[in-house]
């Protein structure tokens, strides 16, 4: 009955939206809390209010489901707060037909071997969460956590785990290396973040030097350099829009505001028209896109939002990202699925999602441009030299530790990607086998493979001067960090070599790491990334509330 509840469960919308998309596509929600029977909302919880089932409640809480939605519901990282949201508007009944139930294929395990007093008892300690400032905040400050040894043997290369990821080291996944599902059982071992512990910091290759930038910030999420040099950061669970002005000489920043609030979940941030002048800024909510009057120099919204168009919204991956296309013309909406393996063809949930979605700057003449990816909503970016579609992508779970691989890839027009059917090329999710046998040969293999579960964040072309040559053009991407994987992975950035090309080998290097305590606890999670105009990255990092700055000192 061990391990956390994963990141499927309590992200689906309460309420019904109707999207103002042509007819053609219209999505029905549900108005039940993961389509939860009515006759579940009659259900009466008997210890409603009850201290002493408050307290039981949080026990098990914290042994069964703290370590991946928080130690106080806060939420970590796509995983959504469990302590405002959907879950505080669902009746305890749904919640707790929802704990009972499960949904195996999305990752989510029937608890119903767990006493119906137990069950009762985390449903009256999650709903005393409501508003709870516990709930808001992640451990920041450094600490003194002992780690503990890691007994599993050593991973079998190409995959690898925390204990291996070392900057500089080179990677490269390929199809042959792919096991067969279920190889492995699946791993639910989502991490717990601490204080960072005493003399704990972020590592780099030899020659690069990384400074804290920022610190005490609140979820911070996707972070974009503005035209004239200042930082636009997404603070998500606060509903904010920050703006971080300048580098100090002991690399902190000469000025900060909040260029708006009152947001839905910001994420995707993106300036027009493109170039040195923009007009606005878009930003990504979870359930629309909206846009500020802007011009450079701004530090606080001269407007109110104008509303450009809703984006589906329910279950899921909640996180937008948008790019707009070199000459203005049309704008990319990456929208994540609804869950983990669902079908399309039997989920209505799942409409316009798993895509990402081409509009107009207005909002109009909506189509999808790629579809079958199962979610880029946490990075999209465009090639400056080519003017090309990327995306980072987070795969599905539940097929074992090494599959599937999460991956960085350039994004053809009408691709089909796989998901849910197909996954890397022609190689059929057992969990729909049989189905769309006529799609088995359009499923495009990735760019580059990453390592599985991952979870792929944000990415961006390097066009600093500040690097030595051999990094100009290559890409760096957050790595947020795995749950479904026995060993974890990921919490790091990597650096993807084009060679100078403009075209990706396969190859990555682990280029920033070190976040990790042991296989139980992180005190960081990388997220955004974005290059200063002086050449150095920012990282966004919402385990330790922080920005970090890495900036080139010396000879590699």
């Amino acid at each position: 009955m061990r391990g956390c509840i994963p990141c499927y469960f309590f992200q689906v919308a309460f309420a019904a939206m109707a999207l103002t998309f042509p007819p053609s596509t219209l999505m029905a929600q549900d108005a039940h809390f993961h389509n939860a029977p009515a006759s579940s909302n009659q259900l009466k919880n008997p210890y409603a209010g009850q201290q002493t089932a408050v307290a039981a409640g949080a026990r098990l809480y914290s042994a069964n489901c703290g370590a991946c939605h928080g130690s106080a519901g806060q939420g970590t990282g796509n995983i959504p707060p469990l302590a405002h949201g959907p879950t505080q508007s669902a009746s305890d009944g749904e919640v707790f037909w929802f704990i009972t139930t499960g949904s195996v294929d999305n990752g989510m395990p029937s608890w119903a071997s767990m006493s119906e007093q137990n069950r009762w008892q985390i449903v009256t300690y999650l709903k005393l969460l409501k508003n709870s400032t516990s709930a808001t905040t992640n451990a920041s400050a450094t600490g003194d956590f002992k780690p503990v040894k890691t007994n599993a043997p050593p991973p079998q290369p190409p995959f690898t785990d925390f204990r291996y990821e070392e900057p500089g080291k080179t990677r490269k996944i390929t199809v042959q290396d792919l096991p067969a599902p279920y190889a492995t059982a699946t791993a639910s071992n989502g991490p717990q973040v601490v204080a960072r512990p005493s003399g704990a910091w972020p590592k780099a290759p030899a020659g690069f030097t990384v400074q804290q930038y920022a610190t005490g910030l609140y979820n911070p999420r996707l972070i974009r350099t503005a035209p004239n040099g200042d930082f636009f950061l997404a603070e998500s669970s606060a509903g904010d829009i920050k703006v971080f002005r300048g580098i100090t000489s002991d690399g902190k920043p000469e000025r900060v505001d909040t260029f708006a609030a009152g947001l839905n979940e910001p994420y995707g941030i993106a300036f027009y028209p493109p170039g040195n002048n923009p007009q606005w800024i878009y930003v990504g909510d979870t359930e629309s896109v909206v846009r500020f009057p802007y011009k450079n120099g701004d530090m606080k919204a001269s407007g109110p939002p104008e509303h450009i168009v809703d984006l589906p919204h329910g279950s899921g991956h909640w996180t937008r990202d948008l790019q707009f296309t070199a000459d203005g013309k049309k704008m990319f909406v990456a929208v994540g699925s609804a869950s983990n393996v669902d079908d399309p063809d039997t989920t209505p949930q799942e409409k316009n999602r798993a895509d990402i979605l081409e509009f107009s700057p207005d909002g109009s003449d909506m189509r999808v441009y790629a579809y079958g990816i199962r979610n880029a909503g946490g990075g999209l970016a465009i090639n400056p030299k080519t003017g090309e579609l990327w995306c980072s992508v987070n795969e599905r779970d539940g097929l074992g530790d090494n599959l599937v691989p999460d991956y960085i890839t350039h994004v053809e027009e009408g691709g089909f990607y796989g998901w849910p059917w197909w996954y890397i090329g022609n190689h059929q999710d057992p969990r729909h086998e049989g189905k769309h046998p006529e799609l088995k040969d359009k499923a495009i293999v990735p760019d580059v493979l990453l390592q599985p579960h991952n979870a792929s964040l944000e990415m961006t072309f390097y066009e600093g001067k500040q690097f030595p040559s051999e990094y100009q053009g290559d890409i760096f991407a957050s790595e947020h960090g795995s749950w479904n994987r026995s060993v974890r992975t990921g919490y790091e950035v990597i650096r993807v070599p084009l060679h100078q090309t403009n075209r990706a080998t396969g190859d990555y290097e682990d280029f920033l790491t070190g976040f990790v305590v042991d296989n139980g606890h992180v005190w960081g999670r990388p997220v955004g990334i974005t290059v200063a105009q002086d050449g150095s990255l920012l990282v966004t990092d919402d385990g330790s509330n922080s920005i970090w700055r890495v900036s080139y000192t010396g000879h590699l």
